[in-house]
């Protein structure tokens, strides 16, 4: 990225809560984010709370001793509870039981209630399964990870992918085996009607033409807005995408859907890329994008304006795609207690997931973020 790289107010606020709410840490956020760890520790200075006081030491070793007094009282209890179903089943199953609840009993009670010897329970423990399931088990721990952290929208070529960057060595027949037996199953995205036509915009003209794949950044972007259910009302979401990464290179939020949410996350993509030479900005042809304001800040930024045919989202696919991307992943059968809750999980997915982690077809299942360092790396080699 260029130097001098200037950030929005909301930008800075969302950085700082991945600190001071999510826990992440300072360096961590900075890393992702591409920017330097003393900034993310001034902005942090200046728009951070104080975090909420712990327990004393005092207190919480009385409840430490009161926690295991009463769990001394309930172990006898509680086994035959907890093992009703294999107290007459196979010496296997009960060994497997006493595995699954050591955590919550110790061995020699739940031996001494189920009639078992521990020597015998441990020699089955050193090999309870085949080679092949152990493996299989340790690979769906890894598995679980990289669902989870997409949001469940990874099927199993892309978490065969991330296994093997992580230096597993297995079959994507494999992975989709194991998904498929524990039910691990992507989100998939809504089907639309396809529409062939439709009439050109009055402000400006289709001049993308459905060309989404540039062969540089910044020649061009498409921008869409969307909106968010919080208990307070609608939050509305603006984007701006680079075709060529498929990078959100801006975005802001409201609680209103006006042409100032759209000219500020076109302002955000203008400070973060700086182009040089002229950028198509296509969208579709919301009242937003025909305004005055947002057509003089583009004419003004060197930006030129295209706009979808009336009634064909097709033409502004990769933002359509965005969005099918953004509400399974973050807003899917969810309402929001408040818009700034939903703000900062928006933030979290954009800018700690989206643009530094999620793998992405168009980019041959790289990141858009690393896509575009290789493609900057690239330039300075040749």
């Amino acid at each position: 990225m260029s130097k001098g790289k200037r950030y929005t107010e909301e930008f800075k606020i969302e950085a700082v809560k991945q600190v001071t709410e999510r826990g992440h840490s300072v360096y961590d956020v900075a890393d992702r984010l591409g920017i330097s760890v003393k900034s993310l520790y001034d902005w942090r200075a200046k728009y951070g709370q104080d975090s909420k006081t712990n327990q004393s030491s005092d207190e919480q070793l009385r409840i430490a001793k009161l926690e295991a007094e009463l769990k001394r009282v309930k172990e006898e209890r509680d086994i035959p509870k907890k093992g009703r179903k294999v107290l007459c089943r196979r010496v296997r199953v009960k060994y497997a039981f006493i595995r699954d609840h050591q955590n919550q009993f110790s061995v020699s009670a739940m031996c001494r209630v189920l009639k078992l010897n521990r020597s015998g329970f441990y020699a089955w423990l050193k090999k309870p399964l085949s080679d092949r399931a152990i493996e299989d088990a340790r690979l769906l721990k890894r598995i679980k990870a990289f669902f989870i952290a997409s949001g469940g929208t990874y099927g199993s070529p892309w978490i065969h992918k991330d296994l093997r960057e992580a230096g597993e060595k297995c079959s994507v027949h494999r992975v989709a085996k194991i998904m498929r037996l524990n039910k691990l199953r992507a989100q998939i995205g809504y089907k639309r009607r396809h529409i062939k036509g439709g009439k050109p915009g009055r402000v400006a003209d289709n001049v993308l033409e459905r060309q989404f794949n540039p062969k540089a950044p910044n020649t061009s972007w498409v921008s869409d807005i969307t909106y968010v259910r919080t208990y307070e009302g609608f939050l509305y979401v603006a984007t701006v995408i680079d075709l060529f990464s498929r990078r959100v290179v801006g975005w802001s939020m409201d609680k209103n859907m006006d042409k100032h949410l759209v000219i500020r996350a076109l302002l955000m993509a203008v400070y973060q890329r700086r182009p040089k030479e002229k950028v198509l900005v296509h969208s579709d042809q919301g009242s937003q994008y025909g305004s005055s304001d947002y057509l003089a800040f583009m004419k003004e930024h060197n930006l030129i304006p295209s706009m979808s045919r009336r009634g064909n989202c097709h033409d502004n696919a990769v933002a359509e795609s965005f969005f099918a991307t953004f509400k399974k992943r973050v807003i899917r059968k969810k309402i929001y207690p408040n818009r700034n809750e939903a703000k900062t999980e928006i933030f979290n997915f954009i800018e700690m997931f989206y643009n530094p982690q999620k793998r992405h077809s168009h980019t041959g299942g790289v990141s858009p973020a690393n896509f575009e360092k290789a493609y900057f790396d690239n330039l300075q080699t040749v």
